[in-house]
Order: C-alpha cells, then sequence, then structure tokens
C-alpha cells in the first residue's frame, strides 16, 4: 500500500509528487506527463504567465524553468512569452530529475478502500494508497455555452479539445469569448487562412499592458510590486497569500475566484487580432441549428436580436467550471460526500484536504478556498508543499476509519479541519 498516490502528472501533481518524494513518502504518480500542455493547445501558443512565475516547485527549488531554459540555450526572460511546446517539455524533464517515475496510465476511478483508498487505472489495475491527491488539471471542467450543448463535436468543441488548428484551414469558424484563450486561438486561425470571428458577450476587449520593467527605483517597486500573477498590490496578494485568502468569508472568496484577473489578452497578442479578426462585441448566442454545412447561429446584440449567420464551426473559448459533479472519477460515495463552497468547487482544509480524511485536492478546483493563483502554474508553489504537510499530518493523526461504501457520506461538521 502506498502513503500517496497522485493523480495527474501536469504542474500541480509532478509539484506535489516531489516535494512528497522527498519527505520520504511512498508515492505513485498516475498520468501522461504534461498531457493538457502537450495534447490540448494548438502549436504557436505561448505561456500568458511570465517565465520567472511558471516554475515547478521541487523541495530544493533545483528544477526549476530558467535552469531547463538555460541547459537548452533558451532565452527566459522577464516579459519575453515561452511557447507552450518549450513549457512542455520543461515539465517532463522536472519529472525525470524531480519525480520517483511517473506512470503513464489515466485512472479512471477512485474510491474507498482498506485502509484508505483504490484507485482503478484505464487497464483494470487495483492500486491502494492511504491517501489520494487529486490533481486533475482543468479538462474535466470545460464550459460550453447552454445554447451550444446540445451540438455534436464537429460543430462545437471547446478551446483545450485543440492540439493543432489545421483542420478548420480555409473553413469559416466562429470563436466564442474574449480571454487569451479565444483571442490567441482566433489569432492563430487567421494566420493559417481560416475565416474566423470572435463573439463577446463583454462591451469590449481588456488587454494587459506591457510588463513593468524587472529592474525599476524602488520606489516604483514599492508602489506597484511584481507578483506571479501581474503587478500592483492586490495581484501580489493573490499570488503571494493564498493561507491570507482562504480566511476571507466563504461569499467573498467565491466572488473574488469567478471575477479576478478577468477576461484579457496578453499584450503581446494584440497587434495579432486586432488587424486581422473580425470581433464581435456584445454579442450573445441564443440559438444553433444544424445545417447541412455546418450551424445557425441566432444572437442577440446591443438592440436586440440580430440577422442570424451559418459557420461551419464553433470554438467556445468559454473557461471551465471547477464543481463537485464534475470530478467524474470519484465514485458515487465520494463525489456526493464532498462538502462544497458556495459556488459547487469543493470545499478543502488549510492543507488542501477534502472533507474524506485523506483524500486532497489541488489546482483549479481550490481556486474557491486559495485564490486566484490556483488557476496558474504559479499556485503550484504554494500548493505542494502544504499539501504534502497534510498527507504527512493525516498519515502520524490518521482520521476515524472510512465508511464502508454502504455506509452514509461522512459530514462537513465531523471531517473539517481547519
Amino acid at each position: 500500500m502506498y502513503d500517496l498516490v497522485v493523480v495527474g502528472a501536469g504542474p500541480y501533481g509532478l509539484s506535489i509528487a516531489s516535494h512528497a518524494a522527498a519527505s520520504g513518502l511512498n508515492v505513485r504518480v498516475f498520468g501522461r506527463t504534461m498531457a493538457s500542455w502537450r495534447d490540448h493547445m494548438p502549436r504557436g501558443m505561448f505561456l500568458k504567465s511570465e517565465p520567472w512565475a511558471s516554475h515547478l516547485s521541487d523541495p530544493e527549488s533545483r528544477f526549476g524553468l530558467d535552469t531547463y531554459c538555460a541547459g537548452i540555450g533558451v532565452a527566459a526572460r522577464h516579459a519575453e512569452p515561452i511557447p507552450v511546446e518549450t513549457f512542455a517539455r520543461y515539465g517532463m524533464w522536472f519529472a525525470d530529475r524531480a519525480v520517483p517515475g511517473v506512470d503513464q496510465r489515466m485512472v479512471t476511478g477512485v474510491g474507498t478502500g482498506p485502509g484508505g483508498y483504490r484507485a482503478v487505472t484505464e487497464d483494470g489495475e487495483i492500486v491502494h494508497a492511504r491517501t489520494v491527491a487529486l490533481a486533475i488539471g482543468v479538462l474535466p471542467f470545460t464550459e460550453i455555452p447552454a445554447a451550444l450543448r446540445h451540438l455534436g463535436p464537429e460543430l462545437v468543441s471547446h478551446s483545450s479539445h485543440h492540439e493543432e488548428l489545421l483542420r478548420f484551414h480555409g473553413r469559416d469558424v466562429t470563436v466564442v469569448g474574449a480571454g487569451q484563450a479565444a483571442l490567441e486561438t482566433a489569432a492563430l486561425l487567421a494566420e493559417q487562412g481560416t475565416r474566423v470571428r470572435v463573439l463577446a458577450r463583454s462591451d469590449r476587449l481588456n488587454w494587459n499592458t506591457v510588463p513593468l520593467p524587472w529592474q525599476r527605483p524602488w520606489w516604483q517597486s514599492a508602489r506597484t510590486p511584481h507578483s506571479g500573477l501581474g503587478p500592483g498590490w492586490r495581484n501580489w496578494g493573490y499570488s503571494e497569500l493564498p493561507w491570507a485568502f482562504r480566511r476571507l468569508p466563504e461569499a467573498t472568496r467565491t466572488r473574488i475566484a469567478s471575477s479576478a484577473l478577468g477576461p484579457a489578452g496578453a499584450w503581446w497578442l494584440r497587434d495579432r487580432v486586432e488587424p486581422k479578426v473580425e470581433v464581435r462585441l456584445t454579442h450573445h448566442i441564443t440559438g444553433a441549428t444544424p445545417t447541412n454545412n455546418g450551424v445557425r447561429l441566432e444572437v442577440t446584440g446591443p438592440s436586440g436580436p440580430l440577422a442570424p449567420f451559418e459557420t461551419d464551426h464553433v470554438i467556445a473559448a468559454t473557461g471551465f467550471r471547477p464543481t463537485c459533479d464534475r470530478i467524474a472519477l470519484l465514485s458515487d460515495e465520494l463525489r456526493d460526500g464532498l462538502a462544497s463552497c458556495a459556488d459547487g468547487s469543493p470545499e478543502v482544509s488549510t492543507d488542501f484536504e477534502s472533507t474524506w480524511p485523506g483524500l486532497f485536492l489541488a489546482g483549479l478546483v481550490t481556486a474557491s478556498s486559495f485564490g486566484p493563483s490556483m488557476r496558474f502554474v504559479h499556485g503550484a508553489t504554494y500548493t505542494a508543499p502544504r499539501l504534502v504537510k497534510g498527507v504527512n499530518h493525516h498519515l502520524r493523526h490518521p482520521a476515524p476509519k472510512l465508511p464502508s461504501p454502504t455506509s452514509p457520506p461522512p459530514t462537513k461538521r465531523t471531517l473539517s479541519r481547519a
């Protein structure tokens, strides 16, 4: 039996595994290394975060992105975006050096078992562990507008469903959204010869400003500090003080998690979008009907209904909604027993432990508990050591025996820890 099974081999899963192994835990990691970055982001995309805010976390900080880039002769400088392909290769390099092996099989189910939990792999092997950390990223939580959900994948897809966009060359595509994913997807489509338009519900596009210089007079740095989420004291607080965010009232936390750092395009993307991509602002899709050649969209604009139009395909770059009911790999027993925040995301303790003793969560699903940094790679730096501390605490002071599959689920009152 393992002390810890980590489900997921992206930035959070790899960082957790690195800290767990260094603390002496018998840990096993499952998942295709950096799968989201390798298989679900079109070639030609760049990281929006600064290179210095995109390190995976190991206890001695030996395996940062800057170290990897220096080793391959690539610059990792402030205000110079890093290609997604480079970051994916960095994650694999990190796994080889900081993690005691990654089992590339996917876990298809997690349930309770003797002494803790049982994880089932895609080929049917059952692995037992005293604790489990779910670091399953964003893909289980894709959000598609209600008006499009009845359409098949040949007509509508999420922006995270694409490793490449070449199949849309010479076709007509409508991208829905106003954030980085929407705007960068649209730019890549336009640059390869796709007829593309962007539909945005907002009345204007927001663009991040050019980053402030790294070296500045002290008084400028004091007034507007750099942080892993952008300049300014508010972003610095979200980035560097997740423990303080955790102490805010729940209603405040969920509001900030859903609204802070709202949809915006990177500064380096603006010139690739504005001259080449048609952007229709204050547009809302109200209906969608399949046609012989694609889909007919009904939309409303600032003054009411507009003339419908046809497009070959719709790409929804409309984000993710990390609610408990979407964690499909958990057994019904575990999923139904999770206490949730006001927005439906799982509630976790200060050590990232869910209301099931020994079941830990990391990444996007914890944004309503620890703040917007959990939506970015930067959040792994805080999460990994803190979560492993919680695992060690649980192993030293195990909670009462987990209920059997036929027992009622645990309650928030009995399992929550301050």
